[in-house]
């Protein structure tokens, strides 16, 4: 907690001029980011009737969690990040390989084969547009949104309901990040009733 507070003071007199100079590129990068996330977003959108079915989703979710840590990487490395920022950004990297983690066990205790990562060079993010922090903290947040979004729309698709819960789990991460990183960016932290 005291790491988010920290963020917030670290972007509080700097934010409104940040969001006012730069809020076509900014918004161009949550697009982006979107769009990148979209290429595999439509993972849970198909109700599964079987523990195959499951698994296709299960490995959609799997795909989505490896292009969040590489995403998380990448602004990690991008010498961008403030310590404070960059330690919150390194936790919630950390948070999306456990979900990875159970991701992957879980489809191969149903009898399934995991995706694996892509290389870093495949997930096509617009590292070249990444000039402040700022900028990777939008990228970020626009990533976490589009998760949120999937994860919910996958909850009802599941033929095992107890993955449900699980996945419900993961979803309320998700959201969580994306506020986060939307109160550091000087945004309302929750700019809806709803999500999706």
């Amino acid at each position: 907690m005291d790491n988010i507070k920290i963020i917030t003071s670290l972007t509080d007199d700097r934010s409104a001029d940040l969001i006012s100079r730069r809020h076509f590129s900014l918004f161009s990068l949550g697009a982006i980011a979107a769009a990148t996330l979209g290429q595999n977003s439509a993972w849970g959108a198909t109700a599964s009737r079987s523990t195959r079915g499951d698994i296709a989703i299960l490995n959609g979710a799997l795909g989505h969690e490896y292009q969040a840590i590489a995403a998380y990487q990448v602004g990690a490395e991008s010498g961008l990040l403030q310590k404070p920022v960059l330690d919150v950004a390194v936790k919630f990297q950390g948070h999306h390989k456990a979900h990875a983690e159970v991701l992957a066990g879980t489809i191969i205790k149903l009898g399934g084969t995991a995706v694996i990562t892509k290389k870093t060079n495949e997930d096509g993010f617009p590292v070249d547009q990444l000039k402040t922090q700022a900028d990777v903290l939008r990228f970020a947040a626009g990533l976490e949104k589009g998760a949120a979004s999937a994860y919910l729309g996958a909850l009802p698709n599941f033929h095992n309901k107890d993955l449900t819960r699980a996945a419900g789990s993961i979803l309320g991460d998700e959201t969580m990040h994306w506020a986060i990183l939307l109160n550091t960016l000087g945004e309302d932290p929750v700019p809806g009733a709803f999500i999706g």
